[in-house]
Formats: C-alpha cells, sequence, structure tokens
C-alpha cells in the first residue's frame, strides 16, 4: 500500500509555532513513505525561512521527501537575486534539483517546477516539461499510484481564483492523463479539494484527480479554510479497477491538533487504458 502527505504553502516567517508543532505530532503518529512539499515553502525565500523549513522536515524524520519551489521561494525584492540565482537559498537548504522524482514499487511522484523568475505570482509548464513528465509517467508500473506536483493548480472552484491557474494547464492535463497520471497535487490558493477532472475535460482517456491542500502552517489563512495537509494512499481494487484515498486533516484551535476532515475515495483507471483503450471506470467520488 501507497501512502504519503501533502504538505504545502508552509510560508516559514509567517507560521504558527502550535501548528508547526501539531502538524508533526500528526505526521509522527502516521508515518509514511514520503512527504511532498508542494511550494511556498517560505514566504520571502530568505536563508533563515529556509532554514527554519528544512529544520521542521528533519523534525518529521520521514524517510523520504520530495520538494519543489513555489513562487513565494524566489526572492520579490531582492531584484538582483532574482534575476541571476533565484533558487540560491532553496538548494542551500533543499538540495539543486528542482524537480525530483521519487520511484518506489508502490508510488511515482513526479515534481515539475511551474515557478518563473519573470512572474511573481503566476506559474507555467513548458511543452518541454510536459512530455519530460509524460514520458516518465509512460514507464510507470500497475502497482504504482502515478502523481504529478506543481505549485500553481491546475483547476479551481471558484472563479476568484481563475487568474492562479496554471498556465499551460489545459495541454499538461491532456499529456499527463494519457500517459498514466492518476493525481496532481498543488497548492498556492489555500484552498483545499479534490476534483474528477475526467469530469470538467473532454476526451481524457483515463481517470485523473486534482488535490489541492490548503495552506499547512501558516497564519496566512482563507476565509472558510484552516491550516489543512492531506494523507493519500492507495485502498486495493474495486471490481477489477484501482482505488485510492485522499483525507483531508484541518487544525482545530480548540483543541490544538489536527483532525480529519473528510475523506474522498477515488477510482483510478488501469495503466492498459494509457493504451488507447477508451472506457473509464464508474466514479466513486468523495
Amino acid at each position: 500500500m501507497a501512502m504519503l502527505w501533502q504538505i504545502s504553502d508552509l510560508h516559514f516567517g509567517t507560521e504558527r509555532p502550535e501548528v508547526v508543532s501539531a502538524l508533526e505530532t500528526l505526521i509522527r503518529s502516521m508515518p509514511s513513505e514520503l512527504v511532498v512539499l508542494s511550494g511556498d515553502i517560505t514566504q520571502r525565500a530568505q536563508r533563515a525561512q529556509f532554514q527554519a523549513a528544512r529544520s521542521f522536515v528533519d523534525r518529521l524524520g520521514v524517510p523520504a521527501t520530495l520538494i519543489i519551489p513555489g513562487n513565494h521561494d524566489i526572492p520579490l525584492f531582492n531584484l538582483v537575486g532574482r534575476l541571476i540565482d533565484p533558487y540560491a537559498n532553496h538548494c542551500r537548504s533543499f538540495g539543486p534539483e528542482l524537480e525530483p522524482v521519487y520511484d518506489s514499487q508502490t508510488l511515482l511522484v513526479i515534481g515539475v517546477n511551474t515557478t518563473r523568475r519573470w512572474r511573481h505570482v503566476d506559474g507555467e509548464v513548458s511543452a518541454r516539461q510536459r512530455e519530460r513528465v509524460a514520458q516518465r509517467l509512460s514507464r510507470a508500473s500497475e502497482e504504482q499510484l502515478c502523481i504529478v506536483v506543481t505549485h500553481q493548480p491546475v483547476a479551481v472552484t471558484s472563479k476568484e481564483d481563475i487568474t492562479n491557474l496554471l498556465h499551460g494547464h489545459e495541454a499538461a492535463i491532456y499529456d499527463w492523463s494519457s500517459a498514466g497520471a492518476d493525481l496532481i497535487l498543488g497548492g498556492h490558493i489555500h484552498l483545499p479539494f479534490v476534483l474528477p477532472l475526467h469530469k470538467r475535460f473532454d476526451n481524457l482517456l483515463r481517470h485523473v484527480w486534482a488535490a489541492q491542500a490548503g495552506t499547512a502552517v501558516s497564519s496566512r489563512i482563507r476565509r472558510g479554510a484552516n491550516n489543512s495537509v492531506n494523507l493519500i494512499r492507495t485502498t486495493g481494487k474495486l471490481n477489477k479497477s484501482r482505488t485510492a484515498m485522499i483525507q483531508r486533516w484541518d487544525y482545530n484551535d480548540a483543541t490544538r491538533r489536527f483532525g480529519l476532515k473528510c475523506t474522498h475515495s477515488l477510482l483510478l483507471s488501469s495503466r492498459h487504458l494509457c493504451n488507447g483503450a477508451n472506457e473509464l471506470p464508474t466514479s466513486s467520488n468523495d
């Protein structure tokens, strides 16, 4: 069984210490093989903020992490640093790989760096990135849950977030779905939700889901959405279809702990659909 935590938009520099402590307790109590940080690790890409984030990750004691930068993880006011070496502090704390891949018997997780030094907020995915991810997905095994991680969302639930959509998201969804993606994880908008992309985009060959995480520990909370993280795991097969589950865990200010908020049960397509079959299994969303 595959199991991982999705943590997004920590924004160290604006973190709530009591939430940081509660999140560490939660993850240590439910250990997984992987923790994914889907961008905006810091508030202003400062060295001290990255060091605080590095210390937090080390305290989790997890076997593996997959970490991509967000738009807040490149300098905003240091224009020289943004132009010459925008990822210097990120790489100093988390290593030089900005598009990491985690490959195990049960998981294939592919990180995509959607930040650009010429974009302050928006993100984009290039044709070369789409192709690289699709090629890697096409080599996955039937046993692997296939996940792509971007920072900016590939789908939104409200009109006010349309401007935050990842540039090139539609082409990416079609390419990655055809190649075998099961989930596309994102953050950026601090609003957690799970969406069936195969119901929003015509002629997708496979079931593919978008899973957004809220801000994990920051005080920059969106109205109606407290700090939250996602737990993702495979759950076996149902009527020959692969299945997975996403649990959303929200911080409770009264108890000062994270508690289970909701669970989404997902039906996933078989790998053979990547080879041209066009019949999808029946969905059991939520």
